[in-house]
């Protein structure tokens, strides 16, 4: 399954989903769940791996080869910190995002489902605590709950205690304002943190229609810059982009699309909803000098 074989055109507010499970035993049964298909290169059987005796994090399963790369692959259960009974011909989801390729272990795989953004539920408080808050949604499907994990929240949290290369740039000698939409609270404080340093007055959102709504307010501040995630519950970054060219006293106003699906393969949506700039997760140097040009230069062709 190649990403450029995904038929979702940007702008319509759905997603596409592969469902797959985890077999927790007898007593507690079987937990689906469901990630983007965009970040899912393939799903291959696992040659069945045993944990590794001293690995950094217990979920880390080693590494496979795999055509030309080296796969380093973890297990899902492990990281959420639930059994799972071994299975013949357990699966690999091949995932690529945040410029990496991973493989994560699971018991099987379900289906390909499209939902509409906003069929997603936000998770109840006992589901969001599981893994450490790696649930971000839930979808309703044939009388079953499809848990939606982030993915990469896990792979985040795995590198947090290595070297980080984050270039930051030097403050802006200007007070900006960005309105930052992103449902990830663990990315909404790494966001602020960063352009805070910049010399950026922060207004967050959680989703793409709070965004919205913080933008047509026609008593609110207008921001200098928009910076948006793409897989929000609600409204997606794509949609919110596309509402922001749509509208006249927006048109204009510049906006980075920051997300772990920002790849070449996919490069193509972005622009076709008119997203000023892409960047892929984790590069907050990046973001806040991006930020920066594509303001002074909105506000060069306007003087």
């Amino acid at each position: 399954m190649a990403q450029s074989d995904i038929l979702l055109e940007a702008g319509t507010n759905e997603l596409e989903i592969i469902e797959f499970f985890i077999d927790e035993g007898p007593e507690r049964g079987v937990t689906n769940y469901g990630v983007n298909v965009a970040k899912v290169l393939e799903v291959i059987e696992s040659p069945g791996l045993e944990p590794l005796p001293g690995a950094p994090h217990p979920c880390f399963m080693g590494a496979i080869p795999l055509r030309d790369i080296v796969l380093p692959v973890l297990d899902l259960a492990v990281w959420l910190g639930l059994p799972r009974a071994r299975r013949p011909h357990e699966i690999i989801l091949v995932t690529r995002f945040n410029s990496r390729t991973t493989g994560f272990l699971a018991t099987g795989v379900t289906n390909i489902h499209r939902f509409h953004w906003r069929d997603v539920e936000p998770p109840h408080q006992a589901i969001s605590s599981l893994g450490a808050n790696a649930v971000t949604g839930l979808v309703r499907h044939e009388g079953r709950f499809i848990l939606l994990l982030d993915l990469e929240k896990i792979i985040f949290e795995l590198d947090a205690g290595l070297p980080q290369d984050d270039d930051a740039p030097p403050p802006s000698a200007k007070r900006l304002r960005a309105l930052v939409a992103e449902d990830s609270g663990v990315m909404r404080h790494m966001i602020r943190e960063r352009l805070e340093a910049a010399n950026f007055e922060i207004v967050l959102a959680g989703d793409g229609q709070q965004a919205l709504g913080l933008l047509l307010n026609p008593e609110g501040v207008r921001p200098d810059i928009v910076i948006s995630d793409i897989e929000m519950p609600r409204l997606d970054g794509y949609t919110l982009t596309r509402r922001i060219r749509e509208t006249p006293a927006l048109a204009r106003l510049p906006v980075i699309l920051f997300s772990s699906l920002i790849t070449d393969e996919l490069r193509h949506k972005g622009l076709s909803v008119g997203a000023d700039e892409q960047i892929s997760k984790p590069q907050f140097g990046d973001l806040a000098r991006l930020a920066m040009d594509l303001i002074e230069k909105r506000r060069t062709l306007a003087d």
